[in-house]
């Protein structure tokens, strides 16, 4: 399946999206069957695309020669099923690698990860993204998350100089910058809420013209994510509301007691599931027994898919 980048901004314009997280075995070390068996697992549920390597994925803490693994991976198994969507980041150099070897491996765009440095002014952070973006043919998104906080100017210019930067995500939360580079940007873009446990704003962003979002828990009960995005998509309230209330909330409970459990909080979902896809890596941290006991009475409350 080849995609050009237009072709990729229509697929993500509409569906959910998730990110899978990344197997590691006893050792900590990449586990390419058991993640070929997960994205196998996946695959069938409904996800428009599938991130690999993004945040859930742990891209922040893999070596190179594992992403090159992790990608050809992704791409081999889910072979005529569904997009894979390669995420990328650091510095410009080191993230134009990262894109470049996603190319070409065959991945069908690039998710471009804030660059992690500390500080940097606007008009640099817009040069790193249109270096990346060059750098490639394929579809880019850009991540505004943590340090990278690009506005409505910005991101204008920076369509007007790249044609292949067709997604937009948002991991801000800010309203008024949403609205505001949804309106200036119409249908430019294809946009994607990206905060943690997106459920939680989804309706609120649909009413924002941000009907499409990534979701983390398709990692472990992927049918209860798949109809909570149905029941957003028909504005069935009373589903949504329900699954809010049993399901999402007290899982913020869980997610929000430490630093990084955002991640975490995923594997032990799929751990509990059957699909253990083995610890995080430093300095993530996994959850703790007590933890996990009450994660798995929330998934036994939506039937534990």
């Amino acid at each position: 399946m080849s995609l050009n980048p237009q072709d990729l901004k229509q697929i993500i314009s509409a569906g959910l999206l998730s990110f899978p997280v990344t197997d590691f075995d006893a050792n900590g070390d990449f586990a390419a069957a058991s993640y070929a068996r997960r994205l196998e697992w996946l695959a069938p549920y409904g996800a428009s695309a599938l991130f690999a390597a993004g945040g859930t994925g742990e891209f922040f803490s893999l070596a190179p020669s594992e992403y090159s693994d992790i990608i050809r991976t992704a791409v081999d198994t889910c072979r005529g099923k569904v997009p894979i969507i390669a995420g990328a980041g650091g510095p410009t150099r080191v993230a134009i690698a990262y894109a470049q070897e996603a190319e070409r491996l065959g991945a069908h765009g690039v998710l471009l990860l804030p660059h992690y440095l500390t500080e940097a002014s606007p008009e640099g952070i817009a040069n790193h993204v249109e270096a990346v973006c060059r750098s490639v043919s394929c579809g880019v998104i850009v991540y505004n998350r943590a340090v990278c906080r690009l506005n409505a100017v910005q991101l204008e210019r920076l369509a007007e100089r790249c044609p292949n930067l067709i997604g937009y995500k948002d991991g801000l939360g800010d309203i008024e910058l949403m609205v505001s580079i949804r309106r200036r940007l119409g249908e430019r873009f294809a946009y994607l809420g990206g905060l943690p446990t997106a459920e939680v704003y989804a309706a609120a962003y649909r009413a924002l013209g941000v009907p499409v979002y990534s979701s983390a828990v398709f990692n472990f009960i992927p049918k209860t994510a798949m109809d909570f995005y149905r029941a957003i998509a028909a504005e069935d309230h009373e589903t949504v509301g329900r699954l809010i209330d049993t399901f999402f909330l007290p899982y913020l409970d869980i997610r929000n007691r430490k630093q990084g459990y955002a991640v975490s909080i995923i594997k032990a979902g799929a751990r509990l599931v059957g699909h253990d896809a083995g610890p995080v890596r430093a300095p993530l941290t996994d959850l703790s027994e007590e933890e996990c006991a009450m994660l798995q009475r929330l998934i036994d409350k939506v039937g534990g898919q």
